[in-house]
């Protein structure tokens, strides 16, 4: 498969929750879900990775109090039969503590992962469907967007 990326540039933080709102409207539109979909994110910290994923679990739930995982690794959030899995891997020693979490069975049906620090998990992680990278900028961020698997690219050609 040939890789689609596209970059977008994000000027504030109404424009980053449009931004989580937008992807959550194409995942919920093309079946995202139901075929299980895995969303690496990437960059410095603060630059974003949290916040996109409080915005994408809040365009499902609205209001739901979206904590980070830093210190619990994985959070879940379920609503009508899907789930949203937030993974912040940042405190993961080794990528076997995975195998702990039985992540294998975590991502198995009607899912979106959202995973922050993925290098921490690998090889034990499996394969991102879209990367998302986040990059400081002087004025808001630019997020690198690239599908890296076909469920991917029918995504981010929507966002393109």
């Amino acid at each position: 498969m040939s890789q689609l990326t596209t970059e977008i540039k994000l000027l504030n933080e109404s424009e980053s929750i449009d931004f989580a709102g937008l992807v959550a409207n194409i995942v919920a539109k093309e079946n995202g879900f139901e075929k299980g979909l895995i969303f690496y994110l990437y960059g410095d910290l603060g630059a974003g990775k949290s916040f996109f994923s409080r915005a994408f679990v809040q365009h499902f739930l609205p209001g739901q109090k979206v904590k980070s995982p830093t210190y619990t690794i994985v959070e879940s959030y379920n609503f009508s039969t899907n789930t949203i899995h937030h993974l912040d891997l940042y405190r993961l020693c080794d990528p076997e503590e995975l195998e702990y979490l039985a992540i294998r069975d975590l991502l198995n049906e009607n899912f979106v992962a959202l995973v922050e620090w993925p290098q921490k998990g690998k090889p034990i992680l499996p394969a991102a469907d879209i990367e998302f990278e986040f990059i400081y900028e002087d004025i808001g961020r630019t997020v690198k967007v690239n599908a890296v698997s076909e469920k991917g690219k029918s995504l981010v050609e929507k966002l393109s």
